[in-house]
């Protein structure tokens, strides 16, 4: 307990801090009246999108919690709905700091032409995001461990109607709080990803393509809708994406914990029952004590970045406080190890769990993670960022067309999969071999641990993003967009490797589900196994392949649907009198298509991530589930890979040549307007389905694990 409170503490300092930098940006001035008003059309859209999608979300939310406190056990609805709680604070403190902090940071370009003073501005905001993702999703954990006793293995229970074998409660509280975080964020993705995407092809395809207009001319309604959607999906939608996957890596961790104590107990000498226990104590409390030295290091990192003088390369100072923050989380990380294991049995380590590195074997596998997740975000910015030959190569191809573009971001993007699939598989091995499977999911919490820094870097992109685009649309001086442009490059880079980490982070998540979903269907005492040769689990397995599919192309479909819409109504509000500035076009009009069109389709997409596993384990069985999670992973984590790298290196491609660095060619060239296309189309691949591709896989190994229990009691087909 004394532990727990300990780590209350460090989230009790997370969110003072969160406070304080929220106070200061509301503190810094908005700049012109002309950027201030503009500033408040972009917070009064997302602020009203976000209302009206939280109408539908807690219909679901009530709905799924009586089912759960009614018929599997008594108080999961009530963790369900702290999880569900707990992201939407997140999501919803993180957008709305981003919607002060964007013209706080276009306003300090134009004051200060300093690049070093600008990056502040936006890191300050974007660690809000950051800190809150890591610090609300710790807090509703520690909170449900400390009033329901911790993580125990000897209890049983069930609903208020039903009593179901099998349901251990403290395992059912801790998976539907991160069945809670599940649902929000695969709402926010799909609604966001559908908003911001459409509202952002459909403004391209009118300013650069139909019109020759700037790319963010306020002249083009459309423009300011793609302002907000970047708030809703890439700071919201990001936001309770990477509180799913944190609160979902510590969960397995925990029922891992409990799922080797009740295979190890029956089989252990009666003398040792007692070293068991203590090991169990520590399996548990690691995973708590990891996430909080996690949590204390990025705080501490992000405040060194903040105080800091900055120069005028703000990747580098980015860097820094992830570097920083993953290198305080490796040296605590070893502490808390060393409180949890050191003074456990050593034979009960080492004969018992298999621990070949002894009570620091979490801990190596821990840094493994660590190091896992810098790796993939190196990768990923190597295929994405301009200052590399991938993404220059790309750049170079546009002035041949449209084609050319497009057949060589594919080839990036495919080229950019393996190497990140490899840096997963030999972690996940070496991790497996340390520690077996709690090292497996120790390892998905290490990549995870430091996540506050990962988001706070994250965020940067997006409220760099629209303080370029207010910049321009403000008609400020050309020396001020400079600044904006550069910071928005650096935007796109943290923005890919952020969607990279994310992937990967999922790709490690889900895997632990998946161990702790065949460790919960396993009799106690037994091998926990799934029998890939079983024509039952190959069967699950094909399917969850193609569900991967069929998901993405639902995404796309409503994606182009709705951009489609939104650029013929853009059209008919450019009338003469609109383009020469003699009236303004209806933002209302604009921002209420494209949040009536996200709303409308966000429904089917985020309930069939969590019925496939619903249906298929009340018809088919445990085992079916457990190969259709299988499948759905393997396809995927590549797929997610490659659809995030090429819409990034699409993405910079273009932005490259607008810089002017591809000689002869620049905005407005035939070029330019080949890697516009290219850029279009990496829009719904890295903002839609990529992102939402990872919440899927991790949504259904959640709603599994949740109700494995129930699926051993009800299964129709046998």
């Amino acid at each position: 307990m004394l532990w727990y409170i300990l780590v209350l503490g460090v989230v009790a300092l997370c969110i003072a801090y969160v406070a304080y930098n929220y106070a200061r940006i509301r503190k810094m001035p908005e700049g012109t009246r002309e950027m201030a008003d503009m500033a408040g059309i972009i917070r009064s859209g997302a602020n009203t999108f976000m209302k009206t999608e939280y109408r539908t979300i807690v219909i679901v939310v009530i709905l799924l919690a009586a089912v759960f406190s009614l018929f599997v056990e008594t108080t999961s609805g009530l963790t369900f709905l702290f999880g569900a709680l707990m992201s939407s604070c997140a999501c919803i403190v993180g957008m709305r700091s981003a919607t002060y902090a964007n013209v706080r940071t276009a306003n300090r370009a134009r004051e200060t032409k300093s690049i070093g003073e600008t990056v502040k501005v936006a890191l300050c905001g974007g660690s809000i995001s950051g800190l809150c993702v890591q610090g609300l999703g710790l807090l509703g954990m520690v909170a449900i461990l400390m009033i329901f006793g911790s993580v125990r293995h000897d209890v049983l229970g069930g609903g208020l109607i039903t009593t179901l074998e099998g349901v251990n409660p403290t395992i059912m509280r801790i998976s539907t709080y991160s069945l809670g975080c599940s649902l929000v964020a695969m709402f926010n993705r799909v609604a966001g990803g559908n908003y911001t995407k459409a509202a952002d092809i459909s403004a391209d395809i009118l300013a650069k393509v139909r019109n020759d207009l700037p790319e963010d001319d306020s002249r083009v309604p459309n423009v300011i809708a793609d302002f907000i959607g970047d708030n809703v999906n890439d700071i919201a939608g990001n936001c309770s994406d990477l509180l799913e996957s944190f609160v979902a890596t510590i969960s397995a961790a925990l029922m891992i914990a409990v799922i080797l104590f009740q295979q190890y107990e029956l089989n252990i000498a009666e003398n040792v029952k007692q070293a068991l226990e203590n090991v169990f104590s520590g399996t548990i409390l690691y995973p708590v004590l990891l996430a909080g030295v996690g949590l204390l290091s990025c705080v501490l990192g992000l405040f060194y970045a903040d105080r800091k003088k900055m120069g005028d390369n703000p990747s580098r100072e980015l860097n820094l406080a992830t570097w920083i923050s993953a290198g305080l989380t490796i040296v605590l990380g070893f502490g808390a190890a060393a409180i949890c294991f050191a003074n456990t049995d050593a034979a009960v380590l080492r004969e018992t769990y298999k621990w070949s590195a002894g009570w620091a074997s979490p801990w190596i596998c821990a840094v493994l993670g660590i190091l896992s997740g810098v790796a993939i975000g190196s990768i990923t910015e190597y295929y994405t960022s301009t200052d590399y030959k991938p993404t220059r190569k790309l750049a170079e191809m546009a002035p041949e067309g449209e084609a050319f573009v497009v057949t060589k971001g594919d080839a990036v993007g495919s080229r950019s999969v393996l190497l990140p699939v490899l840096v997963i598989g030999i972690a996940l091995f070496v991790s497996g071999k340390l520690a077996g499977i709690y090292g497996v999911a120790v390892a998905a919490l290490g990549m995870l641990a430091f996540v506050g820094a990962t988001v706070s870097i994250d965020a940067f992109g997006p409220i760099a993003d629209n303080a370029g685009g207010l910049a321009e649309s403000c008609h400020l001086e050309s020396d001020v967009r400079v600044i904006t442009d550069k910071l928005d490059a650096v935007g796109n880079t943290t923005a890919a490797v952020g969607k990279g980490f994310a992937i990967g982070s999922a790709a490690f998540a889900t895997v632990s589900l998946i161990v702790s979903y065949v460790g919960n269907f396993t009799k106690a005492g037994a091998e926990m196994t799934l029998n890939i040769a079983s024509f039952v689990v190959v069967a699950g397995a094909i399917i969850g392949g193609a569900l991967v599919e069929y998901f993405s192309a639902m995404l796309t479909d409503n994606t182009i649907e709705s951009a489609k819409l939104m650029a013929d109504e853009g059209d008919k509000q450019l009338t003469p009198e609109v383009l020469s500035g003699e009236k303004t076009p209806d933002y209302n009009r604009m921002i209420a298509i494209a949040a009536r069109q996200a709303l409308k389709k966000m429904l089917v997409p985020s309930v069939l991530a969590m019925a496939i596993p619903v249906i298929g384990g009340f018809l088919f069985g445990v085992e079916f589930v457990g190969g259709l999670l299988i499948g759905a992973t393997i396809v995927a984590i590549p797929r997610a890979i490659f659809m995030g790298n090429s819409g990034g290196a699409f993405d910079n491609a273009k932005k490259y040549i607008e810089s002017g660095a591809l000689e002869g060619y620049g905005k407005g060239s035939h070029a330019h307007k080949a890697a516009v296309t290219g850029d279009t189309i990496g829009d719904t691949r890295k903002d839609v389905v990529g992102v939402a591709l990872d919440i899927f896989i991790k949504t259904m190994s959640t709603v599994a694990n949740t109700l494995v229990s129930v699926f051993k009691n009800i299964t129709l087909i046998r």
